[in-house]
């Protein structure tokens, strides 16, 4: 019994490590196809309307160097994170039901395109108007912007890829829900508690200034919402598969006990 539960241990052990692996390989190669799109990626940020009339410096030798490296670190990211995610289903999957990892398999493109959608929300709505806030309080002291390359691009990701980790709450509450680590009655307890850690968030990540604080606030509160909805919903299907289970567990012990 020992060395069966050894051998299970050994069998995890390996079988993680491949997991591991074929993450690290995807990234490695995204990365190299970062480093191809960077300049592109950069060339459209830097003339796009929010950025045009904002002439961009290097205060150090090195930012552009840095900045080139950041963006294509980050392109290796977003491609190789479906590969990632996917990785991490095929490990877990064994431990679930099989209608269960039919449904999480999906979960994948679905976690990708909201890490997309966080990401277009918080650059193409939230952005222009944190940037357009710090202009005018810039006017409002007659102060000339000198800005350098790889401060507006810090910027830049300080605001969206927060957006593009918050729009995964969803996903994460649904596949937790369904590992039965969470529950919507738990949720609900909780509400006032994440209600208060979202006006914290968004007090964090925007500037001082009202609109761009409830522009912030609201998806994420929308967002804990539809994922107690969603939790509801996976929590049903759970338990109807853990019934389902018993029945057919119960039945095969029939059957086993019918042919003896």
């Amino acid at each position: 019994m020992n060395s069966e539960k050894s051998m299970t241990l050994y069998d995890h052990i390996g079988e993680l490590r491949k997991r591991i692996m074929w993450s690290l390989i995807a990234f490695f190669v995204f990365l190299i196809v970062g480093f191809f799109l960077a300049k592109h990626v950069i060339v459209y940020l830097q003339s796009d309307p929010i950025a045009k009339d904002i002439q961009m410096n290097a205060f150090h030798l090195t930012d552009p160097l840095n900045v080139y490296m950041t963006f294509a670190f980050f392109i290796g990211c977003v491609l190789a994170a479906p590969v990632v995610l996917y990785q991490l289903w095929a490990f877990i999957s064994p431990g679930l039901y099989e209608n269960e990892r039919k449904v999480t398999l999906m979960y994948i493109p679905i976690a990708f395109l909201l890490f997309l959608t966080g990401l277009a929300f918080s650059y193409f709505i939230l952005f222009p108007f944190v940037v357009s806030f710090m202009g005018n309080v810039a006017t409002a002291l007659s102060v000339e912007g000198e800005y350098g390359i790889q401060e507006y691009f810090s910027f830049l990701f300080n605001i969206t890829l927060p957006f593009g980790l918050l729009f995964q709450f969803p996903v994460l509450i649904m596949f937790l829900t369904r590992l039965g680590i969470v529950t919507p009655d738990f949720l609900k307890k909780i509400r006032k508690v994440a209600y208060f850690g979202i006006l914290v968030i968004a007090g964090l990540i925007t500037p001082p200034e009202l609109m761009s604080h409830l522009m912030v606030t609201f998806p994420l509160v929308l967002l804990y919402e539809i994922s107690i909805i969603i939790s509801r919903s996976a929590y049903k299907k759970r338990m109807k598969a853990e019934v389902e289970a018993l029945v057919k567990e119960k039945e095969a012990e029939v059957e086993s006990a019918y042919n003896e």
